[in-house]
């Protein structure tokens, strides 16, 4: 059998397993804290840990005492100052709000603040995305796979101890001491036999070297079969590995933003930081998901990751040249057999005349068969345009994979992001 001992060296004055448990203790309490600092971030601030606060009255802990506690009627013997039934004085200087506990205030002006530690990158975005996964994704069969997963491929005789057979080399060992001891066994019973046969002679026929030579013959033979040993080298059987061809989770998902001139400033970083928290999800929760950024206004173009954020280009509106760009990409690069697919939208729902309807077209002929999800957010305070209308018709004909919400300020975009990519209850394991 194997062990692994972890001897990594903790920081200096931490015990990861402590906090790992103080984490999971307090955990309503931190997710709390980090959605406000979501909220509260610019776009370039997300990646950083954050300080987190905890009330001190929620951290505190019950005491245990020794002694009998709870109400007694009995007085200690020896005393000279009470008698039972006698009520007991509170002594001077407690009680009656004149101390200075945890957190109240006092005429020393001395108290206990809330408890304060600070969260690191990788802990806080585990709280930003507790919860969170991409729906309905599915496992892909690939024809070029560079997945594999090593299988057990029947038995060997070498191998390392971890992967050692017990059952089969106890099998081995027990049918290699029957055949080893089966001749000797026979060869003990004959000399057993006959050293009977001529014991049981009349003593002047009985041949005594004959005895003697017998007598030797049988110890040898038991020597023998105690030699035979209860396992060998040669019985030890070991699991064969075999690497497998494993079907793929591949995915990409397609940011489409909507840069035109009717998107404000504000609007804009609205959309940018619902695209950074998506972007910080599928990095840390998914190894294998592609992204391809889309921009369009009049136009689509497919574009960087930095240029996708801090481009500043602008112009009118037709939300179908980014619906027609994602088709050709995905005929072209990620065909629907072997990849899951997804799209997230952001716009601010203005479309130029007639265009939404292309939109709906689109994707209820085209899009949406082929696709595992489809994530818009329109990003307006205002009523509701032509895009989220027709949007409102796909959404109907794909409930399970068209999903469709509002964004009004900053304040939404966390809650709304939780929202689309919650764990769905048939996905959980």
């Amino acid at each position: 059998m194997t062990y692994f001992i972890d001897r990594r060296p903790n920081a200096k004055h931490k015990s990861a397993v402590n906090r790992q448990r103080f984490l999971e203790r307090y955990r309503k309490h931190i997710k709390r804290s980090v959605e406000e600092a979501v909220n509260r971030r610019s776009i370039t601030d997300m990646e950083r840990g954050e300080k987190v606060s905890i009330p001190t009255k929620d951290i505190s802990e019950p005491v245990f005492q020794h002694g009998p506690g709870g109400a007694r009627e009995i007085v200690s013997p020896g005393n000279k100052e009470f008698l039972a039934g006698d009520k007991i004085h509170r002594p001077p200087g407690q009680g009656g709000g004149s101390g200075s506990g945890e957190g109240s205030a006092s005429n020393q002006g001395e108290g206990t603040d809330e408890f304060a530690f600070t969260l690191s990158r990788e802990e806080f975005l585990e709280f930003v995305f507790d919860g969170l996964e991409l729906p309905h994704l599915q496992r892909k069969p690939l024809k070029s796979l560079q997945e594999i997963k090593m299988v057990r491929a029947g038995l060997a005789r070498d191998g390392v101890p971890s992967r050692i057979s017990i059952t089969r080399s106890m099998r081995e060992a027990y049918a290699r001491r029957i055949a080893m001891r089966a001749p000797i066994k026979r060869a003990l019973r004959e000399a057993q036999q006959a050293l009977e046969a001529e014991e049981r002679k009349d003593p002047v026929l009985r041949n005594p070297a004959r005895i003697t030579e017998l007598k030797a013959e049988i110890e040898r033979l038991e020597k023998r079969i105690e030699a035979v040993p209860f396992i060998d080298t040669y019985d030890l059987r070991y699991h064969q590995l075999a690497a497998q061809p494993q079907p793929s989770s591949q995915a990409v998902m397609f940011c489409v933003m909507d840069v035109s001139g009717s998107m404000t400033q504000n609007h804009k970083d609205i959309a940018k930081r619902f695209f950074l928290l998506l972007y910080l999800f599928l990095e840390k929760h998914y190894e294998k998901v592609e992204l391809v950024f889309v921009r369009h206004h009049t136009a689509a173009r497919e574009v960087s990751e930095e240029e996708f954020f801090y481009s500043r280009e602008t112009g009118g509106t037709i939300v179908s040249s980014a619906l027609t760009l994602v088709k050709k990409i995905i005929d072209k690069r990620y065909p629907p057999e072997q990849w899951n697919l997804y799209v997230a939208q952001a716009s601010d729902g203005d479309n130029w005349d007639d265009d939404s309807n292309v939109c709906r077209d689109l994707l209820v002929k085209q899009l949406m068969p082929q696709l595992q999800y489809y994530a818009y957010v329109e990003i307006t305070p205002h009523d509701h345009q032509s895009l989220w209308q027709e949007y409102e018709t796909v959404a109907a004909r794909f409930p399970e994979q068209f999903a469709m919400r509002q964004i009004i300020d900053a304040g939404d975009i966390y809650p709304v992001f939780r929202e689309l990519f919650k764990r769905r209850l048939s996905q959980q394991h």
